[in-house]
């Protein structure tokens, strides 16, 4: 096929020797099957963001790291170089985050190398060989579907006890490899201690996957991973190798309103020091 143009620096620079075909297109990028050397891996060619949401992107982007308070300043205004730092921070988002997965031995893509805005990674693959199908396209029996959730659930401990919340997972983002599932598409990660967000995604993510599998196994539908997982993660004893239950007690205390104001009120004061700091520094 014709080598698209965004692939062209990378055949220029030898990370990839031929494109072989068009794997995917979808409204955040387009992904190839491309070889490099012996070897046959995908590249993906992240497109604008300009789908995606002003709250979403809020959500996701909070506490994330900037270069300098110039580009915070230009990205929080919208400049043309604020969206182009934005954008840049999007796809180093995902890069991150299946460096620091992959590290800590969670099923994702193995990433190869970042350039020019397209990312080489691993070609996930099917028993045959063949390019994996997403899981919202397999048909599971109950006994395959709960296998496959329990080992979801070990890989979303494992990415939290590496720090990052998928905060988009479903049955959508997620590989039927030859060895299981195999998760994907993470530019919208998320800090799982910097993040205001972060349990309320969490429990999305498990919902999603719970309510997957709940088609195939109903038992399911009644357990309460998400709480669960977080629980424990609140309280220092998470853990790759920990047992759940896919139960949560709730506390029935009463909550100390008091308590819960002053942590407001101090929130608060500590923003607006913030924000004076940063016009003082303009």
């Amino acid at each position: 096929m014709k080598t698209p143009k965004r692939l062209e620096p990378l055949i220029e620079d030898g990370l990839v020797d031929t494109v072989i075909r068009q794997l995917m297109s979808g409204k955040e990028a387009m992904v190839f099957v491309v070889r490099c050397g012996e070897e046959i891996r995908c590249a993906k060619v992240y497109k604008e963001a300009n789908k995606r949401s002003f709250r979403q992107a809020v959500d996701y982007t909070e506490n994330r790291k900037t270069k300098n308070s110039r580009q915070a300043r230009a990205m929080a205004k919208g400049t043309r170089y604020g969206r182009k730092a934005q954008e840049e921070a999007w796809q180093n988002a995902e890069v991150d985050a299946l460096y620091r997965l992959a590290a800590a031995g969670v099923r994702v893509p193995k990433p190869y190398n970042f350039h020019e805005g397209v990312l080489l990674m691993e070609l996930v693959t099917d028993a045959h060989g063949d390019a994996a199908p997403r899981l919202n396209d397999v048909e599971f029996s109950a006994d395959q579907a709960r296998a496959h959730h329990h080992t979801l659930m070990m890989e979303v401990v494992r990415m939290l006890c590496a720090g990052i919340i998928h905060g988009d997972l479903s049955e959508y983002n997620i590989l039927v490899g030859a060895d299981g599932p195999v998760i994907i598409d993470l530019p919208q990660a998320v800090d799982a201690a910097g993040n205001n967000h972060a349990s309320s995604m969490l429990e999305r993510d498990v919902g999603n996957l719970t309510a997957y599998f709940g088609r195939f196994a109903p038992e399911l539908l009644s357990t309460d991973y998400g709480k669960e997982i977080w629980s424990l993660f609140e309280h220092g004893e998470l853990h790759p190798e920990v047992v759940l239950t896919g139960h949560f007690e709730r506390s029935t205390e009463a909550v100390d309103l008091d308590s819960v104001m002053r942590e407001i009120d101090d929130a608060r004061a500590e923003e607006a020091a913030r924000r004076l700091r940063l016009l003082a520094a303009e």
